[in-house]
């Protein structure tokens, strides 16, 4: 494990990072207010599919540490298709927002998705990271501030409900081709910080591990 224990993950995970440009919280979106969320892949060898970007109120979560993944959550981690947790979240009236970037996003490359947060004061964003059979990159529903910008590290997360068996048969993407979703297999059942990869099966691990965080973002207040 890249971290003693999910908790000192999570601690990562909620806490802004030190000297960013941050401003005061919102209590609440204002009407018109429109963010940009800049994800940054600080890995040398993972891939992230399209990233899913909501906003929303403090009593939306996208997975909870320790208890099992939702459907659409499995879904996105292990095959990283995003459109059954998007229709989910658009569904649900305490969502302001649903949005997400295209293609895949690579070592060192940058992607801003675009998202109003009327009347909202979070931000949460999930993708799938290739290659894994269902680990994904998350925030968890963080504040978003009242103006300029905050910035966060975003970890690598296992959603438990596939096993981690590093066969490329099980695992999709450039670098495997392999299939996604495993409905017919379970994991370990529950949602927690993901390992990496050690080789076991078809993945190198001094090629395609990584050290957590995954991924710098950068969420900005663009319209008021």
């Amino acid at each position: 494990m890249k971290f003693s224990n999910t908790a000192l993950a999570s601690l990562l995970l909620a806490i802004p990072l030190a000297g960013a440009n941050a401003q005061s919280v919102a209590r609440f979106g204002d009407q018109n207010s429109t963010y940009e969320v800049t994800v940054t892949n600080v890995t040398r060898g993972a891939f992230f599919t399209p990233i899913l970007v909501v906003s929303h109120r403090p009593d939306v979560s996208l997975f909870t540490l320790g208890q099992p993944a939702s459907a659409e959550m499995a879904i996105l981690a292990e095959g990283g298709d995003i459109a059954p947790l998007a229709q989910a979240l658009r569904a649900d009236s305490r969502v302001a927002s649903v949005a997400n970037s295209e293609g895949l996003l690579e070592p060192g490359r940058s992607v801003t998705v675009r998202v109003p947060a009327q009347g909202t004061d979070r931000i949460s964003l999930a993708a799938m990271i290739l290659p894994t059979n269902d680990g994904f990159i998350a925030l968890n529903g963080v504040s978003i501030p009242r103006s300029g910008s905050q910035a966060y590290m975003a970890l690598g997360y296992d959603a438990g409900s596939e096993p981690n068996d590093e066969l490329c048969e099980s695992i999709p993407g450039p670098q495997c081709g392999g299939d996604g979703p495993s409905p017919s297999v379970g994991g370990e059942n529950f949602v927690h910080v993901h390992a990496g990869i050690h080789g076991i099966a078809d993945l190198k691990a001094d090629e395609y591990d990584w050290r957590n965080p995954m991924a710098a973002v950068t969420i900005k207040r663009v319209i008021q």
